[in-house]
């Protein structure tokens, strides 16, 4: 294995006392990278996540560096505004299945029923491509009724946005898709690491033929990318899945599969808007350049929630495989696993952003460094999630999926209660501060929601092994 032998040429390398010391990691690292349990696979997953959303967190900030340099924090605000509003709304337009696919592919894979799992593939395509349309479409009626109450600068870049958006939703329900297959890399590279690349590459190949450096030419560029980045992970996905399943006949139950979904969907959906909903209720308060100051800050400190998701990108499969075969001695295990590994990194890489916070606000520039104290707050709201790990990901893949919709529900009216009541008052401070009190709320209800369905104590710093008798559905 290539990487085995740069290891191995590190340590030759190392004085002898540094050797030493980082023995027991190295012995970590080479276990996780050559033995062939499953607890290594899910490792070797989360470590692929883990690498491809650092290389995702460089581009990502590197791209919005250059776009708020280009345009300035009034039209890069609403480039911000509007492109979180097209990726939720693409998100939500798949109706769960990005996330369900995952737990139906190891159960019909388990039982032989090949037909079942060619029949889901191609399911979850349709169905996010069918409901994105149908949003977009409703999207295009409003502005037609009622476009004369949206401010004049945002209208052409929604309308753009509505055309990308279905290609939002396919992109996720193929990443959902590739992910429930343990085909890391090409479930997350092309949303996190190619599309931002092409965003800023066709943004500036069009100033440099002469386009104005605007949001509606930010948009342009987005939408470009995103068709061309996911219609390419189509045909790869497409091609890899034929190599894996055959072709043949599909089987679609679609019954059972929507009655699961659904809960997903809610679970996901207002999951999605916690981590959203900031920029754009601040959107809908403040004005473009608020909301840009406010967006470069949460973008910053977003280096840390790198290390939550690729933790949740690898114990989905795992905790479902785990599921399968009853074990929950194993489950609980693996899920205080997770949750150490999600909270350690994630606090020492928001200690150093926080250190490096300043510098890294004033490339965006000079006017973006009034977002630094945001960072802060966001930054406790960020830690205090980390220290349950994926916690919704083991509620949902042990059948409570309605229970993480009550609980979800539940920290969604605190925290738009929360910004309703602070954001008037305290501007964009208002709007962190709910930010991170909606992330605690979020991380308090799901501890006490897995350890009393499962009898797990999950919780960074405790013994994660049940207690009680788990109720799995």
């Amino acid at each position: 294995m290539p990487i085995m032998a740069v290891i191995e040429t590190a340590e030759r390398l190392l004085p002898p006392g540094l050797k030493a010391r980082l023995a027991p990691l190295t012995r970590k690292l080479e276990a996780i990278l050559t033995n062939d349990d499953e607890t290594a696979r899910a490792q070797r997953r989360a470590l692929t996540a883990f690498v491809i959303r650092i290389f995702s967190a460089a581009i990502a900030f590197v791209s919005q560096i250059v776009l708020a340099r280009l345009m300035g924090e009034f039209e890069y605000g609403i480039f911000a505004f509007v492109w979180v509003l097209v990726v939720l709304a693409g998100n939500l337009s798949c109706l769960g299945f990005h996330t369900s696919v995952i737990r139906f592919l190891h159960q019909h894979r388990a039982r032989g029923e090949l037909a079942s799992v060619r029949g889901l593939n191609l399911a979850v395509r349709l169905v996010a491509l069918v409901s994105a349309s149908a949003v977009a479409g409703l999207g295009f009626l409003f502005l037609y009724v009622f476009g004369d109450t949206v401010e004049a600068y945002y209208l052409v870049p929604i309308a753009l946005a509505f055309f990308t958006m279905p290609m939002i939703a396919l992109g996720d329900v193929l990443d959902g898709t590739a992910r429930s297959n343990g085909w890391t890399v090409t479930a997350l590279s092309p949303t996190y690491l190619i599309r931002p690349a092409l965003i800023l590459a066709f943004m500036l190949l069009a100033i440099w033929l002469g386009a104005p450096q605007t949001a509606v030419t930010a948009m342009q560029a987005a939408l470009a990318a995103t068709y061309v980045t996911t219609l390419s992970q189509l045909l790869r996905l497409t091609l890899r899945l034929r190599r894996e399943y055959g072709p043949g006949a599909k089987r679609f139950e679609l019954g059972a599969w929507f009655r699961y979904s659904l809960p997903l969907f809610l679970v996901d959906g207002i999951g999605f808007l916690l981590t959203n909903a900031d920029v754009v209720v601040v959107g809908i308060y403040l004005p473009p350049d608020q909301v840009g100051i406010y967006y470069a800050a949460a973008k910053t400190i977003v280096l840390v929630q790198f290390v939550y998701f690729s933790i949740k990108a690898a114990a989905g499969p795992r905790f479902s495989a785990i599921m399968a075969e009853g074990d929950m001695p194993a489950l609980a295990a693996f899920a205080g696993q997770m949750a150490r590994w999600s909270f350690w990194p994630s606090l020492a890489v928001g200690l150093v952003a926080l250190a490096a916070g300043e510098l890294l606000l004033s490339l965006f520039g000079s006017a973006f460094t009034a977002g630094y104290w945001l960072m802060a707050i966001l930054f406790a709201g960020i830690l205090a999630k980390s220290l349950v790990g994926p916690g919704e990901v083991l509620l949902s893949m042990a059948g409570h999926q309605n229970l993480c919709v009550l609980l979800y529900a539940a920290t969604l009216a605190a925290s738009i209660g929360l910004y309703v009541v602070l954001i008037p008052r305290l501007g964009l401070t208002g709007a962190a501060l709910a930010t991170a009190a909606g992330m605690m709320i979020e991380a308090v209800l799901l501890h006490i929601a897995v350890r009393r369905t499962l009898g797990i104590v999950l919780f960074a710093f405790a013994d994660p092994a049940p207690s009680a008798s788990p109720k799995v559905s």
